[in-house]
């Protein structure tokens, strides 16, 4: 049995997904900064090594480096050299001698081995091996860690800590990458108040521009919120024009739905060429997506989880996208059902949920509580989606379900 959602021409989640990505393009405007401001940003073009990393064989621990002809059981060696790290020995180590060499000091021309401190014996100037070496063991070798000439971070990636400091260990001071995008964000409804304001009758506080732009913060785009648009024509198409003509991306929330906001329809596809979808998803049936003459154009739904959830399910992966970053899919973990969950088959369900590991090391997962479309508090509680397939129906406690922990964006 299906849900009342359930009609023919809903479009399936993953469809409309994949028809997004299709119809958008990579933004070509890019920038070079120093390393220290490139957190966060994409790569416009690969980063290729200028040199080996290591630079030189290296020694993988204190001991001595020796001739592995020479470095057997109760051989006596002579001392001749100390090698650290930065403070090379420019000598040559000949037949019956050695040199005392740290962590990642360079290993001497002759030496080929690296012998641990601990199987040695030292008298004066002479070292005593109690435990033979292979020939290159404790020896790090140029480039073994990145050689020149190596890709060492693609195109489309999106730089890390981790990557700001391989950047500099390259000797790399600048980078290039791609501009952010410039998202222009707007709510419309008369039924809106800005919140610090008092409510009006049949007023409610808008919430949508907030939380929408606090996630379009995080994922590092250039935001201009336009806030509350009223239910009037001309109003209407001023803001989608300024919108339009500053921004790469023009989001709403509310005017999607079947027989809202009729005005809101009327403009944008008087300006632009706007697609009113139904997905099989929930929460978040009605969505639109479009083109405005400079721009492209999301529609999300008025409700507020609904329009969070649209924005990260749908709108990040196209931003992505537009943005130049790798795609990559969602981490998806099986995890057991802690209480029974109702659902009618008929959509993709992105219910909220806490999950943790328990004692055993077993994935549960919990609903937050009341699961409508207008209860952020379903949000604010969670930690994951507890993501149920389309043709899916209710779950007991104890069945298996796919999670989705929820990301540095909703954290």
């Amino acid at each position: 049995m299906t849900d009342c959602c359930s009609t023919p021409g809903l479009t399936p989640f993953d469809d409309a997904l994949g028809q997004l990505l299709a119809k958008v393009e990579v933004m070509t405007r890019t920038t070079t900064l120093p390393i220290e401001e490139a957190l966060g940003r994409v790569l416009s073009k690969s980063v290729v090594s200028n040199i080996n990393i290591p630079a030189a064989d290296n020694s993988a621990m204190d001991g001595f480096a020796v001739r592995i002809e020479d470095a057997v059981n109760g051989a006596q060696l002579e001392q001749v050299a100390k090698v650290f790290a930065g403070h090379p020995f420019d000598g040559v180590i000949g037949m019956g001698q050695c040199a005392r060499i740290m962590t990642g000091g360079q290993v001497p021309a002759g030496c080929d081995a690296v012998v641990m401190q601990e199987n040695t014996l030292t008298q004066d100037n002479i070292i005593i091996i109690e435990k033979a070496v292979r020939s290159g063991e404790n020896i790090r070798r140029a480039g073994e860690d990145i050689a020149q000439g190596q890709i060492v971070l693609g195109k489309g990636r999106c730089l890390t800590p981790a990557d700001i400091g391989l950047l500099a260990s390259l000797g790399f001071s600048h980078v290039t990458v791609f501009a952010p995008i410039k998202v222009a964000l707007m709510s419309t409804g008369d039924e809106l108040q800005t919140p610090g304001k008092p409510l009006n009758i049949g007023q409610f506080y808008e919430s949508n521009g907030y939380t929408v732009g606090a996630v379009l913060q995080r994922f590092g785009v250039e935001l201009m919120n336009f806030g509350i648009i009223e239910d009037d024509i001309n109003a209407l198409k001023r803001a989608f024009t300024q919108a339009d003509a500053w921004a790469d991306v023009v989001i709403t929330s509310g005017g999607v739905s079947v027989g809202e906001a009729d005005y809101t329809k009327t403009v944008l596809e008087e300006l632009g060429r706007i697609y009113f979808w139904k997905l099989a998803i929930k929460p978040g049936k009605p969505f639109a997506f479009g083109f405005l003459p400079d721009s492209y154009f999301i529609g999300l739904p008025g409700n507020p989880v609904s329009a969070l959830v649209t924005l990260h399910q749908l709108a990040i992966p196209l931003l992505r996208k537009i943005s130049g970053q790798e795609q990559q899919p969602p981490l998806r973990l099986k995890a057991v059902a802690a209480t029974n969950i109702r659902k009618q088959p008929g959509r993709m369900d992105f219910q909220r949920g806490v999950y943790q590991l328990t004692a055993h090391g077993e994935l549960i997962v919990q609903l937050t509580g009341s699961q409508g479309s207008g209860m952020l508090t379903s949000m604010s509680r969670a930690n994951c989606y507890i993501v149920l397939e389309q043709d899916r129906g209710s779950v007991q406690a104890g069945d298996t379900v796919m999670i989705e922990p929820f990301d540095r964006l909703l954290l």
